[in-house]
């Protein structure tokens, strides 16, 4: 745990990265597989992962983020897509899919399966959204701990037209909505004014409180 400590206290957000230096696939593959497995509420996973590498699609995605470098001088894109409502074939068929891996049926699941569909469907659909997007935050946050952990660099960014991004990528057609993109690369410490500075965090007497 404490070289885990180490890599958190070693990331930032990148300013700069090194358009030459490429993250090796295996490091890709384990920090994907580490967002797969992020809790979401009720097992739902209402969102998706788009990873993207090719360059056109970035150098669009750029103009609409603020031209934010990191988009095209980063080896990847991760793009975190909320689904835009919960639908009762979504929430079946993470239902269906869980007892097919398990092999079987539990009557408490089945009734719990009956509740979200007696209350989500019929929420209105920008809620359900919300609701969605909280989920993908945690995805966010095991990307960024298992990029550090895997010492690659990453930014994330709430600073893009989500309606822009959604288009470039076709996302509405899909039931789906971009929340956060996330540039993964390599730092250019050299060019990178925030690569050197101390990293500043409230100190723990701040920011936790403890209740015994």
């Amino acid at each position: 745990m404490s070289d885990l400590i180490q890599k958190l206290q070693w990331r930032y957000a990148t300013k700069k990265m090194n358009p030459a230096k490429v993250v090796p696939q295996e490091k890709i593959d384990r920090i994907i597989e580490a967002v797969r497995l992020t809790a979401t509420s009720s097992g739902l996973q209402p969102y998706e992962l788009f990873v993207i590498t090719n360059k056109d699609v970035r150098a669009k995605i750029k103009p609409v983020a603020w031209n934010q470098e990191q988009i095209t001088d980063g080896s990847h894109l991760l793009v975190f897509a909320a689904w835009d409502n919960y639908t009762v074939e979504r929430i079946n068929m993470m239902f269906d899919l869980t007892n097919e891996e398990r092999g079987f049926k539990n009557e408490g699941w089945e009734n719990y399966r009956q509740m979200l569909l007696s209350n989500y469907p019929a929420r209105d659909a920008e809620v359900n959204y919300q609701h969605a997007a909280r989920q993908a935050y945690i995805g966010v946050g095991s990307a960024l701990i298992a990029a550090s952990y895997e010492e690659v660099d990453s930014t994330p960014m709430e600073g893009f037209d989500p309606a822009a991004v959604d288009e470039i990528l076709g996302l509405k057609a899909l039931g789906l909505r971009s929340v956060v993109i996330m540039p993964l690369g390599y730092r250019e410490e050299d060019q990178d004014w925030l690569a050197k500075l101390k990293k500043v965090r409230r100190p723990h007497a701040k920011f936790v409180t403890e209740i015994k």
